[in-house]
C-alpha cells in the first residue's frame, strides 16, 4: 500500500481514515449570509415561530439585516405572522424573497402556493429538499442574520437543515411543562452530535400577569426550563409571558407592531456568538 499523503478530497482509497465529505450546500451566487441561526423545539405548540418572529424583529431594531427560512413545510405561519403574502419573483440568481415592513426577509412554502390554505402533503425527502433549496436557490442578498424557522422533533428537515447549512448556533424553544424537560433533552442532545452549539433556551408561556395588580402568575409551574437548561450548562435567554395582544398581532399580520423587551438577551446572544466553522 502506498504512504498516505493526507490528501483526502484527490485520493482514490477508501481507507478507514479517510476523511468524510462535507454535506455542506453552497449558498445562493446572490447570498452574502453572515450568521444562520436555527430556532427549534422537541415538541409542536411551543411557540417556535412565534419566538422566530420576535428574534428577526428585534434583529432589525438592532440595526441588522434579518431573514426567515421557513422551514417548517407543512405548517408555515412565519408569512401571516408578518402579513406578507405577495407571491415570490424570481431573477437570473433564482428566487428573491418577500420583504416585510420593517425589511426582514421571508421565504415560505406558503408564497408559493396559490393559496395560503392548501394543504402541503408531501413525503419527508421532498419536504427537506425543498427546505435545502431555499438555501441554494434564493437570492438572499446581504443578511446580518438568517433566521432557520424549523418544525418540531428531530426528523427529516432538522437533519437536512444541520447538515446542509452553515448553521452557527440554535436556539431551543420550550414551554414550561414538565414533559418538555425530556423533549428539550432531545434537540439538546441532537444539536451535540451534530456539532452545533446551542446558544441558550426561551421559555415561553413562562407567566401571565395579572390584569389587576400585575402579579406573574404560573399556570403551568415555575422554574422547570430553568432547571434544564442548568441541567446542560445552558442559559436560559428569555422567559415570555402569555400576552392576548402579542397573539392578537401575530394573528393580525402586525408582528412588528410589538416591542417584547424580554427577547433582548436572545437576540444578544445571536448577535455575539461566533461562526461555528465546520468541515
Amino acid at each position: 500500500m502506498a504512504e498516505c499523503n493526507h490528501d483526502c478530497a484527490n485520493c482514490s482509497s477508501k481507507c478507514s481514515s479517510a476523511s468524510p465529505a462535507s454535506l455542506l450546500a453552497p449558498a445562493n451566487a446572490g447570498s452574502e449570509v453572515k450568521k444562520v441561526i436555527g430556532v427549534v423545539s422537541g415538541k409542536g405548540g411551543v411557540g417556535k415561530s412565534l419566538v422566530t418572529g420576535l428574534l428577526a424583529c428585534a434583529t432589525a431594531r438592532a440595526g441588522k439585516k434579518a431573514g426567515i427560512l421557513d422551514a417548517d413545510i407543512t405548517g408555515p405561519s412565519i408569512p401571516r405572522m408578518f402579513g406578507v403574502d405577495e407571491p415570490i419573483m424570481g431573477n437570473d440568481y433564482g428566487m428573491l424573497p418577500a420583504y416585510s415592513e420593517s425589511g426582514v426577509g421571508i421565504m415560505s412554502i406558503n408564497l408559493l402556493l396559490e393559496n395560503n390554505t392548501d394543504p402541503v402533503i408531501w413525503r419527508g425527502s421532498l419536504i427537506a429538499g425543498t427546505v435545502k433549496q431555499f438555501w441554494t436557490d434564493v437570492c438572499w442578498g446581504d443578511v446580518d442574520c438568517l433566521y432557520v424557522d424549523m418544525p418540531p422533533g428531530t426528523g427529516d428537515v432538522p437533519l437536512t437543515v444541520f447538515q446542509s447549512l452553515p448553521v452557527d448556533g440554535i436556539i431551543i424553544v420550550a414551554s414550561p411543562q414538565e414533559l418538555v424537560g425530556m423533549i428539550v433533552e432531545k434537540a439538546v442532545n441532537m444539536a451535540k452530535m451534530m456539532n452545533i452549539p446551542v446558544l441558550g433556551i426561551v421559555e415561553n408561556m413562562a407567566y401571565m400577569p395579572c390584569p389587576d395588580c400585575g402579579k406573574k402568575l404560573y399556570p403551568f409551574g415555575e422554574g422547570k426550563t430553568a432547571e434544564v437548561a442548568a441541567k446542560h450548562g445552558l442559559p436560559l435567554l428569555a422567559q415570555l409571558p402569555i400576552n392576548p395582544a402579542l397573539a392578537a398581532a401575530c394573528d393580525a399580520g402586525k408582528v412588528e407592531d410589538m416591542v417584547v423587551y424580554e427577547i433582548t438577551d436572545a437576540v444578544n446572544a445571536v448577535l455575539s456568538c461566533p461562526k461555528n466553522e465546520r468541515e
